[in-house]
């Protein structure tokens, strides 16, 4: 299988999440003030937490506030850790 070269540009977002009172999941960011994302499954915190990232980074911008993020090239293979529960 030939390797890719691709790059992608992006932030890479350290999540903390937690079980909260009603058994559901809520993550945030320490690198992103202001993320919060919830689901019923971590599974789907993990799924939430890119897009409501990437609209929260967006709204911010909009408000003239630039994250403080470090733009960061996604290079092409890449690899992933899976947390399996």
């Amino acid at each position: 299988m030939a390797a890719h070269h691709l790059t992608l540009p992006g932030y890479r977002l350290p999540l903390t999440i937690e079980q909260v009172e009603d058994g559901t999941y809520m993550a945030t960011s320490p690198t992103l003030e202001g993320l919060l994302v919830q689901a019923d499954t971590i599974e789907e915190v993990i799924a939430l937490a890119p897009g409501v990232a990437k609209a929260l980074i967006e709204a911010m911008r909009e408000k003239g506030i630039e994250p403080d993020l470090t733009v960061e090239e996604l290079r092409f293979p890449v690899g992933v850790e899976v947390l399996v529960v």
